[in-house]
This record gives C-alpha cells, structure tokens and sequence, in this order.
C-alpha cells in the first residue's frame, strides 16, 4: 500500500486494481496522491538532512570535533565562542541556503499541484485541484490528457517519449453506444485493470465490462483495451474535448515512474576543496608531532599533541566554507541578474562553479535545439527548383492551370474546336505551359498523398457544424501523425490548392477558383520504418482517372522512379542545407490494371503464410518505372541562435552530444542544419544490431574510421552497451558529436551516467521535457529549457533559461567567472589561515615549544571576520576579461577544463608565499620589538593586516568600486577597534614613529617580492587573457 511515508519507505509495492468508474471512493486499496514532489527533504528531515550532508564531509566534521573539545578543561586554549560562533555561522548560512532553495521548489510546485481541472460527478462538472485528482475520477480534458470517450484524437507523446508525430487514439467501443455521456456512463461497471503500474510507455492492459444494450437486451460485453485507448499525462490531445476516467496518480504516472529521485549534488570544486583540507589536516597533525617530539615527549606528551592540534587549527579555514558558500550566492544573483539572459533561474545554488569546467553537453532535439515547427522550404523539378522568395510563381502556375482549365471548358461548349487557330500561341507559351503543367501535377501530388485530415472547430462566430459544412478557412486545423505532412498539406493551401474535408473513403480539394475536386480513396499504404515510403492510389470523380501516389526517402525511391540525371545530386544538396528530403512521384492506372493489382492484393491480405511478405510483393509490383515529379524539402525550425550558439561550445572544447527520442532521419537532418555536424564531418550511421555478433562487426567497423560524427538508435545502442560497454564508450568519446536516436528517458540517463564514470568528466544535460527529467538530474548541471509543453524538466532543473542560445553566455561568461573566483577566494581564505599558522607555529619554537597563543579572543576571531572578510570576499567581484571578450574568445574556457586555478601547483605556491610572510612578520616583530610581549603583538598583528590587504590588492586583476570601498573599510574597523584593544595592544605605543616604522618595513619585506615577481611574470610570461586585455 501507498501511505504519507512513501518517499521514507520507498516506492511500494505497484499491483493490479479494480478501479469504481466515477466513484473512487469504492477503491479497494490506497493509491498515492496525484502530486509533483521535487523537494529533497520534507518538514521533518530538512534539519537532519542537511546536518548529515554537512557532517558528512570531512571539513565539517573537524570542526564540530574541535569546538565540541573546548568542553573539556585540560584541552581549553579561549573562550568558547572563538570556536562555536564561527562553526555556528557556518551551519547558519548553509540551513538558511537550504531552506530557501527548499521553500522556492515548494512554492514552485504547489503552483503546478493547484492547476484546476473539470471533474464529471453526479451533480455536473466540478472544479478539482491536480492535487485533488483520484483514480476513478472522471475528467473532462480539453487539449491535455487521459483517457477517451467521445470519439478518436490524436496526441502527441514528445514530453514522455521525445516523439514527435501525432499518434491516433481511439475511444472505447461500447461507450460510443451510449445516447449520452452524462446520463448513462455511470451504468458502467468497473474497470479491471490487470497491469501493474510500469514505466513502459508503449504497453497497457484493461479489461472493461461494458453494461448490457437496453435496446437489444444483449449480455455484458468485457472489452479488452490497449495503448490505443490511453492519454498519458504529461501528452498533448490536438483539439477538441475528452471524458477519461483516471488509472493511475502521482508517482504511479509513466512520466513519473521514468523519472529518478532528485539527489543532493556536489560540485566537483567542493571535492577538491575538501581534498586539499585533508592534505591541510594532514599538515596540521605533523606539525603538532614535531613540535611535541622537539620537546622529546616530556610529561603528559599526549595532551600536548591535542592542545597543538587545537593551537594550529587555524591551518584548516572554518571561513574557507562560509566564504564559498557565500560567493555561491552572489554568483547566482549575479546570473539571475544578467539582462542578457532573461528569465534564467538559478534552482540550485551550490553549484554555479560547475558550469566553468563542462566537457560534454548533452542535448534533447525537439523544444531545445528546433521549435518544432516545421516550415516547406524548397520545391524542386529538376530542372528549376522553388524557394521560399519564389513562391509566387508556384501559386501563379497553379492558379493559371486551374483557371485555363475552367476556360477551355467554356470555350468547348460556346464555340466549336476548328474556330481555334492552330498555331494560336508561340514556343514559349508551350514551355511555360509545360512547366506550369509540371508544378500543377507536383502540387496536386502533394495534396494528395497523405495521411493528413482537417478538423473544424468552433471560434466563437462559427459552430463546427456550419463551419465543416462550409469549409470555414478560419475553422481548420490539420491533423496527422507527423508535422512534417501538415507542413506539406499548409503549403499547398498556401499555394492555392487546399485540403478541405476527408474521411475514411475520400477527400476534397479546393481550387483558387473556389472548386471542390473530389477523389476517391481506393488504396492506402502507410509509410513504415522499414519501407520508409508512404503511397495512396485514388480516382478522381471529375474524370474518371484511377492514380498511384507515392513519396518516400531518397535511399528507397531512387529505385522506383524512372531513370533521371539529377535526384541523388540535388536530394545530396538538400539534405547538405539541413532539409527533410522527400521524393514524390506518380503512376497512371487503367480500370483494368486497377482491377487486376486489388484482386491480388485482397489475395495476399488473406493468406495465412509470410502475410506481410505477400502483401509487400504485390505493392511493390505497382512501384516500378513511376513518374518522377518533385522533390520537396521541409525544414524543422531551429530555436533562435542555435547555431553560432553550438559553435561556440565546439571552440570552448565542449563536446555535443544529442539524445532524442524522434526518428533517425530526423535526428540526422537536424544535426546537420544545427551544425552540431559540420559539411566536412563524415558521419557513421551504426546499424541496426540486435546480437552480440552483429555488435562486435559493426564496431570494428567504426573503429577503422577516423573523426566522424556518429549517429546510433536506441535499440543497437542498448545492445553495445549490454556486451561492450567499454569499447563502445571509448569509441564514442573520440566523436566530434554524437547522435543518439529513439532513446528512452531511461537511457539518456544512463549515457550520462557512464559518461561520468568513464571519462570523470563534467556533464551538463540540457532538456525541455518530462522524458528529459532524468537525464537532467543525472548530469553534474542540468540546464531546463522553458518550453511552450510544460515546465518539468525547468522545475527539476538547477538551472532554468528561457532560450537555447542563453546557454553559451551561462557557461563562457557566469560559469568561467564563477570557477576563476571561487578558485582565488578558496586558495585567499587557505593563505590567510596558513600566515597565521606559521605565525603561531614560529613563536611556540621561539619560546621553548610552548603550547601557548599567540592572539587570543577577538583578535582571533576579527582577523578572519572583521579586519580581511570584506576585502578578501570582494574577489567574487574580479574578473580577468570582460564579458564580450570571453563570449568572442571561447577559447579561454578550454583552458578551465583542466582545472588549472585550482591545482596541488597553484595550492603549493600559495603555501610557499604563506610561509614566507607568516616567518617574515613573526621574525620581524620578534627582533625589532624593544622589551615588552604585548609589542610583539601590536607589531606583527598590525603587519598581518596591513599585509593580508596589500595581497588582495596584488591578486585583483579588474577593480570594482566595492573592492575599493572593502580595502578602506575593514582599514577603517581595524584602526577604530585598536581604542578597545588594550587588553591585547598597548594604545600608547602605536601612537609612535617607533611602531610605524617598524611595521611599514616588516610589511613591504613581505609583500614587495611578491610585487616584483607578479610584474616580471605579467612582462615575460603573460597569460592568455592578457593579451586580449591589452
């Protein structure tokens, strides 16, 4: 059973149910609730949950260890707020993250939980929250989803399986039968359902007991359903409204069943950061045995290890956390904030810095890369081809062949044949006649062969029924099971020649002079994936005149056409600018012929034995020497900038994958116009492989080519991953771009995932869809796209655009500076630390190893806080270049990828310079300082301030005005505080030229060298970005 601790107890048992049509209280067990849920902690383990992903890492284990040691008197070096305050702050900053990430996911959420929808009860319609939807509900559906009564739809499936065509849906039988649906559908019985909830999308089994016919007195009917009954959520319906009863709720949905848990990310810079800290701690703990071996183990040795640990604590920043978590926040204002990507939402602030260092990028094709709209871009005849600027003179051929039609026809009845001159019209007329001629026959093709049917609807002026019996243009919409066939179908309106009505039997054409032409559908042979071809054979009641239709990929009509010189270079052509190719052409039929082809085919549709194969020979008897009329190219419409966008990526060393649920063909075509597969590039398309043999020889045979894109289905991809899951892995990461077609959400989610394990590189996964969701939250950054089919794959995203193109901008410019900022805070907060630490460390070796501090109370804990934090975090303010620049020079994010602003050799250096500033304060105060301790203090904590903001003013690299105002600022505190300090520093003392001098020259001792060697650095070596910068 369900119950309110599912996501505690995990997904619970899914089993059959009998489900009570229209009255879901009669269930006989608890089913969850029909909710979106992307939360990762609920009210009672937000605080548990957040403290374990705190405690859980070393860092952060320390210190509670160490503050909670204070407790115990022989280990106390202070009071016990110079421990607990900061560790406090910290776990403060990260609750209060957390709780604000939480509420917004919440907030976001409800929104989608409270959408209203109408609910079919006793009473009428009811208005009923999502939240409040149960299974056995009735629900009337207008353009959304579930299950049909009122007659056939189509829908669409892309926001579950990224399939794009329109599928057919039809209704249940025994319900059609009923006078009306109010008043007789809650006779029916129950629904017995005998399928387990599953994530397959393609499956389903019911059996409904339909109630007996009143009229006929007939028994019960138990009617067995199939997918072709079914409206998933998160589908579209085309028009038009549904009654559906509800099967299945909240986390039983097939949507959601294909949809991982959401988990807490780490960003790889954390990873780092938490290494180098135990590489600190490591440090601290052989410091602490040296100096207690120094002191050959005297006495309680073992208590002094603990109080040196304690002593040198500082080695290991507790601010370190506190600093990044706050730079994380000013760098996702900073991305929210931008103008020129509007509408971007940062969803998960503890990661921004992972988009500076992204290796693969893993793209959904339809609502991320295109529109899916598709627009008619090219007409060819062979001998001239039609472009969008040209289409004028299409529509001026067709209009003329229509309107000399209609005169010849006037002229034969009102005058006789031999009044008209022979040679009444010169050459030219004839060759303009017969290309007029030719582009009348293509249009007219194209109506033609189709699968497409238009439906009227209502608009407020017109009813459906006036507007399909008059053909109200403003009423039609198309319908198909692929928008490819609508576009044709809006074209040929565009052009003159529309589709006005069509039924299982016929279809009307209308001319420009406003005839209707009607034919009669005699055959129909659907296009396949296996025969890639599409044909229709109808007769035109006008004339008589029986004809084959057929279009079909280039691959398979190249054979069936007559001979011709042109269509392999010019379908070459067109499929190089991007254009679905599609080969039309036509075959004349005599009664007889007609007659002969049906009897053979009605034979072959009845045999028992190799059916299909029958029937396809007798087709194919047909497909021989047809008249090649036309190419036509169809362009799916790219989001805006897609292209210079994915160039950009390509020059930053970004590799491009694209995981798509749609065709292979489509997924090809698509990849090219997008230039994710440049002209050049050769393309390797793997073939269909269902064993292990096949697998292995389709592989070797890939891995004998060099530098070629890859494009590979689902299927053969689930295949080579099963037996060779390294070689094939391998194999594609050397792709310039790789294709992946008629993938399951599942499986986008597992090429993320081994991608990650093999390569140990980033990965951003960027989606607009449900059946993207995984996929998203499976990669390190997972972009969402706000599509126009819902916000799924947005809400559960960590980061939210609004455009495709927002993408180059996020990653070049927010994600470069937020790597290169958190890199130089981390390493600023580490060599801060360090130079007090060897402070520390020099003056218990001066003074016989004496486990005694240096600064005590508010001198420890001001140093990290008051006196270096404003300037020190004023570096989440730098950057290297402007922004135009690094989006003009992608270049400069390559050299991110491996990881060079925060490596052991950049942590080294920084180590090197804390030790040598540390020893040369501590040095420097202990031999200029005259004869008093506290002198000793004054001095060198003085220089440490003084020297710590020289530093951040030495790694600046572009100056902001707040950076100004932290320098003078915390200058300012540290001065006005030195009043109050007089328990730690003689007052009198730092009044004298005595005191000023001795700390100006300790602090240029430490900090000119430094100084010289950045300026000989910059002079003889530069960095890449400084010679763009000047």
């Amino acid at each position: 059973r369900c119950c309110p601790w599912s996501r505690c107890c995990g997904i619970g048992d899914f089993r059959p149910r009998t489900v009570w049509l229209g009255h879901p209280e009669k269930r006989e067990q608890r089913y969850p609730r029909n909710v979106i849920n992307n939360q990762k902690y609920n009210f009672f383990t937000f605080l548990p949950g957040v403290l374990f992903n705190q405690f859980k890492y070393f860092f952060n284990l320390y210190f509670l260890l160490l503050a909670c040691s204070q407790f115990v008197e022989e280990l106390r070096l202070g009071a016990l707020y110079t421990y607990w305050v900061p560790l406090g702050l910290v776990l403060f900053i990260t609750i209060m993250r957390e709780a604000v990430d939480e509420i917004r996911c919440y907030l976001r959420d409800k929104e989608v939980n409270s959408q209203i929808y109408s609910k079919l009860s006793m009473r009428g319609n009811v208005k009923v929250k999502s939240s409040g939807i149960q299974v056995g509900d009735l629900i009337i559906v207008e353009k959304v989803y579930l299950l049909s009564f009122t007659g056939s739809c189509f829908l669409r499936t892309d926001q579950l399986d990224g399939e794009t065509d329109w599928k057919l849906r039809l209704p249940v039988a025994c319900t059609q039968r009923l006078p009306t649906a109010t008043v007789t559908i809650w006779d029916i019985c129950t629904f017995s359902c005998t399928q387990n909830p599953t994530r397959r999308v393609l499956t389903f089994s019911v059996n409904m007991l339909c109630p007996p016919s009143q009229e006929d007195g007939d028994p019960p009917v138990n009617e067995s359903l199939s997918i072709e009954n079914t409206l998933w959520a998160s589908t579209v319906i085309a028009s038009g409204t549904v009654v559906g009863v509800v099967i299945y709720t909240g986390k039983e949905l097939r949507s959601v069943m294909n949809t991982s848990n959401p988990r807490h990310k780490v960003g790889l810079f954390d990873l780092e950061v938490n290494c180098l800290t135990k590489i600190l701690f490591g440090a601290l703990v052989v410091v602490s045995l040296v100096m207690v071996a120094l002191q050959h183990f005297a006495g309680r040795w073992y208590l002094q290890i603990f109080r040196f640990l304690l002593l040198f604590s500082h080695i290991v920043p507790i601010s370190l956390r506190v600093n990044l978590d706050m730079g994380k926040m000013v760098f996702s204002w900073m991305i929210k904030k931008d103008s020129k990507i509007p509408g971007t939402v940062v969803r998960a602030s503890t990661i921004p810095e992972q988009l500076g260092r992204i290796s693969y990028l893993l793209t959904d094709k339809t609502g991320t890369l295109t529109q899916n709209e598709m627009v008619f871009r090219r007409l060819h005849l062979g001998t001239v081809a039609y472009g969008m600027d040209s289409m004028d003179e299409v529509q001026s051929h067709v209009f003329s062949a229509y309107t000399q039609v209609k005169t010849l026809c006037s002229c034969n009845c009102l005058q006789p044949t031999h009044d008209l001159p022979a040679s009444r019209a010169p050459a030219a007329t004839k060759v303009r006649k017969t290309i007029s001629s030719r582009v009348h026959e293509a249009v007219k093709a194209i109506a033609l062969v189709h699968n497409v049917t238009p439906v009227y609807e209502a608009n407020g002026v017109t009813d459906q029924a006036e507007a399909e019996q008059h053909y109200e243009d403003t009423c039609r919409v198309y319908q198909a099971s692929s928008p490819d066939e609508v576009s044709l179908v809006q074209w040929t309106e565009s052009v003159g020649l529309t589709l006005v009505g069509r039924d299982q039997s016929s279809m009307q054409l209308r001319t420009p002079t406003g005839q209707i032409l009607n034919f009669t559908i005699l055959q129909i042979f659907p296009f396949t994936y296996e025969s890639k071809r599409m044909g229709i054979i109808v007769r035109d009641e006008s004339t008589g005149e029986i004809t084959f239709y057929m279009k079909g990929a280039d691959v398979v009509m190249a054979g069936i056409v007559q001979y011709n010189d042109w269509l392999e270079e010019e379908c070459g052509n067109m499929a190089r600018e991007g254009l679905r190719v599609l080969v039309v052409s036509k075959k004349s039929l005599t009664e007889e012929q007609y007659q002969d082809f049906e009897a053979r085919y009605v034979q072959a549709k009845l045999s028992v034995h190799d059916r299909s194969l029958k029937v396809a020979t007798v087709i194919e008897s047909l497909e021989m020497e047809m008249e090649l009329l036309c190419l036509t190219g169809v362009e799916d419409q790219l989001q805006t900038d897609v292209r210079p966008t994915l160039e950009i990526l390509r020059n930053a060393g970004i590799k491009v994958w694209m995981l798509t649920g749609d065709k292979l063909e489509t997924a090809t075509c698509t990849a090219k116009n997008a230039h994710l597969i440049t002209r050049n590039q050769d393309i390797h398309i793997f073939r269909p492989v269902t064993t292990r043999g096949e697998a292995h020889l389709e592989l070797n045979a890939f891995r004998r080519k060099h530098d070629c894109a890859l494009v590979i289905s689902g299927d053969s991809l689930e295949v080579c991953l099963k037996y060779y899951e390294y070689e094939f892995m391998e194999l594609a990461c050397q792709c310039p771009a790789v294709v992946c077609c008629r993938c399951t959400p599942t499986q986008k989610a597992q090429i993320v995932r081994l991608l990650q394990e093999r390569t140990g590189k980033l990965t951003c996964a960027v989606g607009d869809g449900g059946n993207d969701v995984s996929m998203i939250q499976e990669a390190d950054c997972g972009v969402g796209v706000e599509g126009k089919e819902g916000k799924q794959a947005s809400l559960a995203a960590d980061f939210s655009v609004t455009q495709f193109k927002h993408l180059g901008r996020l990653l070049m410019v927010h994600g470069r500076n937020s790597y290169k900022r958190s890199a130089a805070l981390s390493q600023f907060v580490i060599h801060r630390s360090l130079c007090i630490s060897t402070m520390q460390a020099v003056f218990s070796s001066v003074f016989y190893f004496a486990s005694v501090p240096l600064y005590q109370g508010f001198l420890i804990i001001g140093y990290s806080t008051v006196y270096t934090m404003f300037p020190v975090f004023s570096l989440v303010l730098d950057k290297d270049v402007k922004s135009e620049v690094a989006m003009l020079y992608p270049e400069l994010y390559k050299d991110l990828l491996k990881g060079r602003p925060l490596s052991f050799k950049t942590f080294l250096i920084w180590v090197l310079i804390s030790i040598y500033q540390g020893s040369i304060i501590m040095y420097g105060a202990m031999l200029l300082f005259e004869s008093e301790f506290v002198h000793i203090v004054a001095i060198s904590f003085t220089s440490l301030i003084l020297t710590e903001l020289l530093m951040v003013a030495l790694t600046i690299q572009t100056w902001h005005w707040l950076m100004i105002v932290g320098e003078l600022l915390s200058l300012a505190c540290y001065v006005a505080s030195l009043v109050f300090l007089h328990e730690f520093i003689d007052v009198y003392f730092i009044t004298t030229v005595s005191f000023l001098w001795k700390v100006t020259v300790i602090t240029l001792v430490s900090c000119l060298p430094l100084y010289i060697l950045k300026y000989l650095r910059r002079r003889f070596s530069p960095p890449n970005y400084s010679k763009l910068t000047s």
